[in-house]
């Protein structure tokens, strides 16, 4: 569904960020994207739908070269791919609904867009997105009376909204409390499992990553270090991947959190 095929970016100053990074990412499988401060991940993402460019490479969705595009050919092919950002990047003054339909400006037409306009069908699907959320009730409230754990759902219904083949999320959990964040990862999971969707959600959480996904991928220095299951991330492996630590205290926790969801459940 999509391939990253030697995907490489290099800064003026000289600076690689990515070094030919090959990943291949099936239709409906959640990935999480791990590793230190400066790895790449975050340029990985939005070299994806090209918020940055990449220097060379190919970033296929299906069959055809993101990399390659005009832009406006461009700006249709990034309606496929829908973003969640860490700073939610809602409009503050707008209402709830409103940051959501914001999703469908790559749809509707100009003056539609400017009067803000929408088809009833788009209102509609705004409105089943937000009660799947739990936010049905906020509809009306304006974005910046809402705390962040709302803020972020809101930012997923304005992806979905989208209708995406591919969800691209930058840090969703970094500005959240512990469970607010375990309650996003999962809804962001459990969404993706409902439509088929891939995606591909840069985490610093390891053991958040551990909990929720069922592959990971580990950056370091611009280059893929790990792939492969969360069992996997061994002791070891996570010093590859971040340099040296006590991760048996690490592994410990997230095998005592499964447990205790386990019990709950």
């Amino acid at each position: 569904m999509l391939r990253l095929d030697a995907l490489t970016k290099t800064y003026k100053t000289g600076d690689k960020a990515l070094k030919e990074v090959t990943v291949d990412v099936p239709s409906g499988q959640v990935i999480a994207l791990i590793g230190p401060s400066g790895a790449g991940k975050s340029t990985l993402i939005r070299c994806i739908n090209r918020l940055v460019e990449p220097t060379s490479g190919k970033v296929m969705l299906e069959d055809l070269n993101i990399t390659n595009l005009k832009p406006a050919a461009l700006r249709r092919e990034r309606r496929r791919m829908g973003m969640i950002f860490q700073e939610y990047a809602l409009v503050e003054r707008l209402t709830v609904m409103e940051n959501v339909l914001s999703g469908r400006l790559g749809y509707v037409g100009f003056w539609r867009a400017l009067t803000r306009r929408f088809p009833q069908s788009d209102v509609d699907e705004a409105f089943r997105l937000l009660d799947r959320v739990g936010l049905l009730h906020m509809a009306d409230k304006r974005a910046d009376q809402l705390s962040g754990g709302q803020r972020q759902r809101v930012g997923i219904c304005r992806a979905l909204i989208q209708n995406p083949a591919l969800l691209l999320v930058d840090e969703p959990t970094a500005s959240l409390d512990p469970k607010t964040s375990r309650q996003i990862m999962r809804l962001i999971c459990e969404l993706c499992a409902e439509r088929g969707l891939a995606a591909i959600i840069n985490i610093h959480d390891v053991a958040l990553a551990q909990m929720f996904v069922a592959r990971v991928i580990g950056l370091r220095f611009g280059e893929v270090v790990y792939d492969g299951p969360p069992d996997g991330l061994t002791p070891e492996k996570l010093t590859e991947i971040y340099g040296e630590e006590d991760w048996e205290a690490t592994i410990e926790k997230v095998d005592g959190e499964d447990d205790a969801i386990e019990a709950a459940e």
